[in-house]
């Protein structure tokens, strides 16, 4: 299972990214994807997940400025990410599983497959 991450950069606080994770290897309509962010030093901190069948799940942090989205005919998640803040600024990580339950979404032990981070910067 391969997770390519994508989209960030260097944005002014206000403005808006769009992380793009592309999982492969797996029936993608059965995957849990989510993201996390890790800033130096720090635990990974849960930011959104989605399901095939049910509402995605958001960190109160990023609830309201963030949207988890997927397109299934490309197999690909996207995470919009507007009116960021210099306290985003991390890297962030997209995750795959086929098997994690809602309940565990939060706790990054429990996901399966990651990919490899992505820089987000927000300057102030």
């Amino acid at each position: 299972v391969q997770l390519q991450a994508s989209g960030g950069g260097l944005v002014q606080a206000g403005g808006s990214l769009r992380l793009t994770c592309a999982p492969s290897g797996l029936t993608f309509r059965s995957l849990t994807v989510g993201w996390f962010r890790q800033v130096p030093g720090g635990e990974r901190e849960f930011v959104a997940a989605s399901r095939w069948t049910t509402t995605p799940k958001y960190s109160d942090s990023v609830k309201g400025r963030f949207t988890i989205s997927r397109d299934n005919a490309v197999n690909t998640v996207f995470l919009q990410m507007n009116s960021l803040r210099p306290e985003d600024t991390a890297v962030y990580y997209c995750a795959a599983d086929s098997r994690i339950i809602l309940s565990s979404l939060t706790d990054s032990t429990k996901w399966d497959y990651w990919g490899q981070g992505t820089q987000v910067t927000v300057s102030s």
